[in-house]
């Protein structure tokens, strides 16, 4: 009896063990369908497309469906095996659809996802903080999503005190040569250009302005400072609503009000703003109706959207046909 028990009892706890498991992948089974259901059913009441096994997505107009897995409804604890199965009903019932494209928004604290949706052939499209945002070309013929930004765009003030005919320039910190230039910096995500001038001068030089026009654009491929990307650098005319100078020590070896003659022969400064310079001290002589290109904004075809078009003011003479 005693080795009758002993060959049974591994038997036994083996089933049992087994029983466990079993139940408990049912269990975990019933709760990600109740998850994804709750998920499929809160995002129909928000207008989204999507039933209880396809993960619930935006529709774009261009035909493309779009899934933020960092909605608060998605399931945080979702497994790899089970989002497997889900993104692979999601593909196949897109595709009757006829979607031609899937988005994928993962958030960092969903990262074990990203190798499931690589082995649906997500690849990566951009990432940005906290989150990466993978695609899907599901359409007939070659990928035609469009690629992520390509450009940065830098903007600089040229602050121009009429009265002196002086101009405000600075000397950037740790450069291998010292030229005079114009502050500026980066714009930032939907800033705008003239935003993005007045920011720029006051955070290194302590004087504030306000935006007149735009000067210039300079475009540059393969700029070192880009991580790859074209750059594109805005020169704007400014006007000093202050004077005094109050520079960032961190960013600025030197920072002067400069006579724009001077600036404009000057050898100590980059060719852009001696350039501009000169462009300036014909406007500043001429009139800078000749020079400048002035902000219009205007509706976009997007409803309740406006842009901002830069151009040359029409002369007053001008009859329109």
């Amino acid at each position: 009896m005693a080795a009758l028990s002993s060959r049974l009892f591994p038997i036994l706890k083996y089933n049992l063990t087994n029983h466990k498991s079993v139940c408990l992948q049912r269990s975990l089974l019933r709760w990600t369908e109740r998850s994804f259901s709750c998920y499929a059913s809160n995002c129909q009441l928000q207008g989204t497309n999507s039933n209880n096994h396809v993960l619930p997505g935006k529709v774009d107009r261009f035909g493309g469906v779009t899934v933020d897995l960092s909605d608060r409804h998605f399931p945080p604890d979702v497994t790899e095996s089970a989002f497997h199965v889900l993104l692979q009903d999601s593909l196949r019932q897109w595709r009757v659809d006829g979607r031609v494209a899937a988005w994928l928004r993962v958030p960092i604290s969903q990262g074990r996802l990203l190798s499931v949706a690589a082995s649906h052939g997500f690849t990566f499209h951009h990432a940005r903080h906290d989150r990466a945002t993978l695609s899907l070309w599901m359409g007939e013929g070659e990928n035609r999503l469009p690629g992520f930004a390509t450009h940065q765009v830098g903007v600089a003030g040229a602050v121009l005190d009429e009265a002196s005919g002086k101009v405000l320039v600075v000397q950037d910190k740790n450069k291998t040569k010292n030229a005079w230039k114009f502050p500026g910096g980066l714009s930032n995500l939907g800033e705008d250009i003239g935003a993005t001038a007045v920011r720029e001068v006051f955070e290194e030089t302590g004087v504030r302005s306000e935006f007149q026009s735009l000067l210039s654009v300079r475009q540059q491929h393969k700029h070192p400072g880009a991580f790859g990307m074209s750059d594109m650098y805005l020169i704007c005319r400014l006007r000093p609503l202050s004077h005094a100078i109050h520079f960032c020590t961190q960013e600025c070896l030197r920072c002067e009000w400069i006579g724009l003659a001077e600036l404009a022969q000057t050898d100590a400064t980059t060719p852009i703003t001696s350039r501009i310079a000169k462009l300036l001290l014909y406007g500043y002589r001429e009139g800078f109706d000749k020079i400048d290109l002035s902000v219009e904004e205007m509706p976009a075809v997007y409803s309740g959207l406006f842009y901002q078009l830069y151009h040359r003011e029409l002369p007053t003479s001008y009859k329109q046909p």
